[in-house]
């Protein structure tokens, strides 16, 4: 596979791009990191950049996001709202768990609203549904399908016990 080759080529599998945990609130609209390519207290953001933006990029479609090296003499990550405002994240001499877990605390959605929004994502009124919490409990309530059979009791044919049991 021509995909798996390269440093680290699990970064580019889609289990580990599904498997990202920042999501970004809907405010956001452009992303950027700020980092030098050497340097020790650059560390961190180059690890950053390196394990964790191809799964904000996966998790954030409609984000645009940008790395600008060897620029700056301090690392910093900065997100642009779409009120103009600003959020400065200085992450100076900080890890990539650090600097994943800070991002996750400031400007990503909540656990809560994720699972809302990927159950409101399960959940669409589709006149097929039927069950427990949709329009209809039963398919027999569907036009053309087969009525309940404690309504109306099924041909010999579809009965299992015709069928198999012929004595």
């Amino acid at each position: 596979m021509p995909f798996m080759k390269g440093k680290a080529p699990i970064r580019r599998t889609l289990k580990y791009l599904e498997a990202g945990k920042i999501v970004f609130k809907d405010r956001v609209k452009i992303f950027t990191v700020n980092y030098n390519t050497y340097g020790e207290h650059h560390q961190g953001a180059r690890e950053f950049v390196f394990w964790y933006l191809p799964q904000i990029q996966y998790k954030n479609p409609d984000v645009q996001i940008c790395t600008f090296k060897n620029m700056t003499p301090s690392p910093f990550l900065k997100c642009y709202l779409d009120d103009e405002k600003e959020v400065l994240i200085d992450v100076d001499s900080k890890t990539k768990e650090e600097m994943h877990d800070h991002l996750k605390r400031i400007i990503c959605k909540s656990d809560f609203l994720l699972a809302a929004e990927a159950q409101a994502r399960e959940k669409k009124d589709n006149p097929a549904n039927f069950g427990y919490g949709c329009d209809r409990h039963c398919i027999c309530e569907i036009p053309g399908q087969v009525p309940c059979p404690a309504v109306v009791p099924l041909p010999n044919h579809m009965r299992g016990k015709f069928i198999y049991h012929k004595d």
